[in-house]
């Protein structure tokens, strides 16, 4: 129970709320930890408090005081053998403090407790102090805690939360987006929480024969050298084609891997053609399309005039969360409007090969479940198509293992899974964005894997190709 009150800290904000804690030096107890780190408004969150007591508590009565501006705006106490309830003024928020079962083991303590949150909070519960000390059954401090909130409305308030925790990854603020609102724009795709969300039927495969045939950790890039594809990073420019790009990349990879030609494929034709999506507005997997219709060679903006491609991306790169180089231009203030479909000629009149004579096929298009599943795929057969769920926080990420910690939900993102890992006791998931090589970690960027986290294992998706078109 040491650690319960101290989820007090969702008291009151607007659109979400940073929640910050210091331990206050009881005598038998040390609160360690507090997930979440915020809160969204407008509904219930449960909060979990972690802690340890030197001793075993029998019995222990609470008192918690609330401050907003300096000011006492709420007192609430109890001795946790029921659910013990603080309510805010203007119904701003309610905070239940779930009963425990005592007596309470010396050791780790976990405790939740459901924050319920009005979505309108007066300005002047914008910001909160609550004070939590707790006596045991000998009279003696159990529990001394100070916590805090208040509005993270900004990138510099995100990153001064996520950097000044224990969170096993590091952000900076991006200098790409205007506002939080502002990140949406580049991202679209349809995850498993969207009812436009659509995959190809679900791979099945020998759970037995797959658990013995992966490595502990694995790198497309370092296993398939010969294959420029997969490392090369590259850019959406200012438009939510994400999906066209996670499609496109593992599409280029698993094509490489089947037939040893290392060409980039045609991202364009993929966004502004297929009937996975529509262009910069968001999208699916496109494995299916490849599978019925195929798709040409096509390289990067960069390569338009070059006459070595079919149908090279049209929309020129900027800077996605970097200041403005030589190389990427500073994004627009306003987003271009969709190329249209040439489908049927290639754009590059100096190409000499055919649209048709260049398109590839898909022998096949699958959706991927459970961890060792998508392992063994990438280990076997290559890089995949992969989408997840974007909240405030992962935009401003920079390196190391990414872990949600913010609860305002943005919008879908998809992305290219290329290898596996752990680092410092923790899995994770290595992957290639679609903002230029100057973002993140060249590129790329890690997941924690195993647990789902985002949605990002329940989105993966890919295909193969049939022998016919390997050389």
């Amino acid at each position: 129970m040491v650690k319960s009150l101290f989820a007090l800290a969702a008291t009151a904000e607007a659109a979400t709320l940073a929640v910050t804690w210091e331990d206050c030096g009881a005598t038998h107890a040390k609160v360690t930890d507090l997930q979440p780190t915020s809160i969204a408004t407008g509904g219930t969150t449960t909060l979990t408090g972690t802690g340890t007591t030197d001793e075993d508590v029998t019995s222990a009565q609470f008192t918690a005081t609330v401050k907003a501006l300096g000011v006492q705006v709420a007192k609430c106490s109890g001795d946790g053998t029921t659910d013990i309830v603080c309510k805010l003024p203007a119904n701003a928020a309610t905070i239940t403090v779930k009963a425990v079962d005592y007596p309470l083991k010396a050791g780790p303590v976990n405790i939740p407790v459901d924050v319920q949150t009005s979505a309108l909070i007066p300005a002047s519960l914008a910001k909160v102090d609550v004070h939590i000390e707790a006596t045991e059954q000998n009279g003696e401090s159990v529990i001394c805690l100070d916590v805090h909130t208040k509005k993270e409305t900004s990138f510099e308030e995100i990153v001064e939360r996520v950097n000044s925790g224990n969170h096993g990854w590091r952000a900076a603020v991006p200098s790409k987006f205007r506002n939080v609102e502002h990140v949406k724009e580049y991202l679209g795709a349809y995850t498993v929480r969207d009812p436009e969300f659509k995959a190809p039927p679900v791979l099945e495969e020998d759970a037995d024969f797959v658990s013995e045939h992966i490595p502990d950790s694995f790198d497309s890039i370092d296993k398939w050298p010969a294959c420029s594809v997969i490392a090369h990073v590259r850019d959406q420019a200012p438009c939510g084609s994400c999906w066209a790009f996670g499609s496109i990349g593992s599409f280029d990879a698993r094509a490489c891997i089947a037939t040893g030609r290392d060409i980039m494929y045609s991202a364009e034709q993929t966004a502004f053609c297929s009937d996975a999506g529509d262009g910069c507005r968001g999208g699916n997997s496109a494995w299916d399309y490849y599978s019925r219709v195929g798709v040409v060679s096509g390289g990067d903006y960069f390569d338009i005039g070059k006459g070595n491609t079919c149908y090279p991306y049209s929309l020129k790169p900027c800077a996605h969360h970097v200041p403005a180089s030589a190389k990427y231009e500073a994004c627009p203030a306003e987003d271009p409007p969709d190329p249209i479909c040439q489908e049927g000629t290639c754009s590059e009149s100096g190409y000499g090969v055919s649209f048709e004579a260049d398109r590839m096929f898909a022998a096949s298009a699958f959706r991927v479940h459970g961890v060792n599943h998508i392992m063994h795929q990438l280990v076997t057969e290559g890089p995949m198509y992969l989408s997840f769920d974007v909240y405030a926080d992962w935009p401003t990420y920079k390196a190391g293992i990414y872990r949600q910690t913010s609860v305002e939900y943005l919008a879908g993102h998809a992305v290219t899974l290329v290898g596996y890992g752990q680092s410092l006791g923790e899995d994770y998931w290595k992957i290639k964005n679609s903002w230029n090589e100057e973002w993140g970690m060249n590129g790329h960027f890690y997941m924690i894997r195993g647990v789902n986290n985002c949605n990002c294992e329940k989105g993966v998706s890919a295909g193969n190709f049939s022998v016919s078109t390997v050389v």
